[in-house]
């Protein structure tokens, strides 16, 4: 648009006038007693010629100005480091205001900064490209992933420095590396090699009619696993058909085990229920010998009113023995299949060895991935076809394909781990750093929490769980609505409020898991373990919650 001719002609008289103001003459006040002569002629050719003398002169000095110059710099170039004459060190620069002096220390740690990651990206590259045979693969392995959280916790603290310094996605100095792009990837929580290639295994082969009655009474349904588990392997060990205990003397086993696929797992018949037994034996079973593992506090640490329990569902038996007589529960020493061997084996039908929740046999062989029976399977002892169908419905719905799982046990924990050395209860604060720190290291998204712990602690650690700002969600089974249907198989066969089904429900989905943080001390977590061992999904970074720390406050004692 062209501007009205007015105010051009306005701005024309404004800079003439402020020209004429600047080219007017000093004003000096003329006195009344005296007046300024003119100038002669003759003294005006003689400052011109002042004037052309001093300019020659001047003239004649720029000149030779010119030529000498370039003399003296020639010399001082090829005697002198020309870098050092114009370098200059950043800090020496005099800033006027606190905000620069805060600017030029940014500056200085983010040049720093960038020499270290250089510095690391070359160890990387010269390291691990010819590495040293003679390192173990877990040495190498705690070395890359030492050498990449540097490099992330580098590109962290840059983003850190220049965020006055960015301009939207744009850095000033350069780009900051993400550890995870341009071949520096590197899985630091992939999957554990099991190696079930060198597993060492024995045949389950049961003898015809030879049983062994299983009995398990110490703790809740986790320990009743993994003595089931042992129960398994001393069946194996002698030649025997275990036999489930009944749901009106320990757990219903049925509803959350799939016994079926244990036998379909070792290729023949090696467990039956108690109601398949007792079909054999008429409703009139004798157990012939009862040998007892543990004979401390009590001979196969069982109570009076359980072996009311087993009379009454139509067991006899004949008088408790010890296979040795300072077994205790408490101090159990260490057994071999061989010892196994001498005390138990027999030729009765149907033998009992009591609970061997606390046993100490061959546990390198027992505790292995997949365990210590020969099968065809994965694990023999894992959740039923129900349950775990649920599971990966639950997952599909909420959680993802990535997800860390994490058992925090609360209920009636404190005075269980006060009582160790050193103790595994965590303020809520220190456990919420722990799980972030896993959450950087292992980049999860979300975390499932399998907990008893009371709303006002899941409360304040949801709030605590923070990551560069952002919440990471911890998500729980919600309560049952219509409108899911994730866990409609459980509600379809009537097994929906049984807590032993919701616990190995919780069990199934942290198995399931990238990443598992289990509780110290906790056989539930345990048992998660060993599905995960099992099935391959456990991690380099599965670990127990604050693995080697120690709470940072402790209560006194009663």
């Amino acid at each position: 648009m062209d501007r009205d001719s007015s105010d051009e002609d306005d701005d024309r008289q404004t800079l003439i006038h402020q020209n004429d103001t600047k080219n007017l003459p000093h004003q000096i006040p003329t006195s009344p007693r005296a007046s300024t002569p003119p100038r002669s002629s003759f003294r005006i050719e003689e400052l011109e010629s002042q004037i052309r003398r001093r300019f020659s002169l001047s003239f004649n000095k720029r000149y030779l100005f010119a030529i000498i110059l370039p003399l003296l710099i020639i010399p001082i170039f090829f005697s002198a480091d020309i870098r050092s004459l114009f370098s200059s060190n950043i800090s020496s620069l005099q800033f006027n205001t606190v905000s620069d002096r805060i600017k030029e220390s940014q500056l200085q740690a983010l040049y720093l900064l960038n020499q270290q990651q250089s510095s690391l990206l070359s160890l990387w590259n010269h390291t691990f490209v010819n590495s040293n045979s003679n390192i173990t693969a877990v040495q190498f392995d705690d070395m890359k992933a030492a050498l990449l959280n540097q490099i992330t916790l580098n590109k962290h603290i840059q983003q850190l420095l220049l965020s006055p310094h960015k301009t939207g996605d744009a850095i000033e100095n350069g780009t900051v590396l993400d550890p995870n792009y341009a071949g520096y990837s590197f899985d630091r929580c992939r999957k554990v090699d099991q190696k079930f290639s060198e597993r060492r295994t024995i045949e389950w082969k049961p003898k015809p009619n030879k049983f062994l009655f299983a009995i398990c009474l110490s703790g809740q349904m986790s320990n009743h696993l993994i003595c089931l588990e042992k129960h398994m392997f001393f069946a194996a060990v002698l030649g025997r058909t275990l036999v489930i205990p009944s749901s009106k003397f320990d757990y219903q086993y049925d509803r959350v085990l799939d016994i079926e696929h244990i036998n379909d797992c070792v290729g023949q018949k090696a467990v039956i229920s108690f109601e398949d037994f007792m079909e054999i034996k008429k409703n009139h079973a004798h157990i012939d010998k009862f040998i007892c593992y543990f004979s401390s506090p009590q001979p196969c640490y069982v109570d009076e009113d359980h072996l009311k329990k087993l009379r009454s569902l139509g067991i006899s038996m004949g008088k408790l023995e010890n296979a040795w007589k300072n077994e205790d529960t408490k101090k159990a020493s260490p057994k071999t299949v061989k010892d196994v061997e001498e005390k138990f084996a027999s030729d009765e039908d149907v033998i009992a060895i009591g609970d061997v929740f606390f046993a100490d046999v061959e546990t390198d062989w027992v505790t292995q991935p997949g365990g210590p029976i020969a099968h065809k399977c994965k694990t023999l002892v894992e959740p039923s076809k129900l349950i775990l169908l649920t599971a990966q419905r639950f997952i599909q719905t909420f959680l993802g394909s990535d997800f860390i799982a994490l058992h925090f046990r609360r209920h009636g924990f404190l005075k269980f781990c006060n009582v160790k050395n050193p103790s595994c209860f965590y303020p809520i604060p220190q456990a919420a750093d722990c799980i972030t720190r896993m959450v950087e290291r292992a980049n999860t998204p979300i975390i499932y929490l399998s907990t008893d712990a009371a709303e006002s602690e899941t409360g304040l650690l949801q709030s605590m769980v923070v990551l560069n700002g952002k919440t990471i969600p911890l998500v729980k089974r919600p309560p049952r609505s219509s409108a899911e249907k994730w866990d409609a198989l459980l509600y379809r066969h009537g097994i929906e409020d049984d807590p032993q089904v919701e616990a190995m429900l919780d069990k199934t989905i942290c198995a399931m898991a990238s990443v598992f943080i289990g509780a110290p001390g906790s056989t539930f977590t345990e048992d998660i373990l060993r599905l995960r061992k099992g099935w391959g999904t456990a991690s380099l970074c599965d670990e127990y919650l604050c693995q080697g720390e120690v709470p940072n406050f402790i209560a006194g004692e009663e």
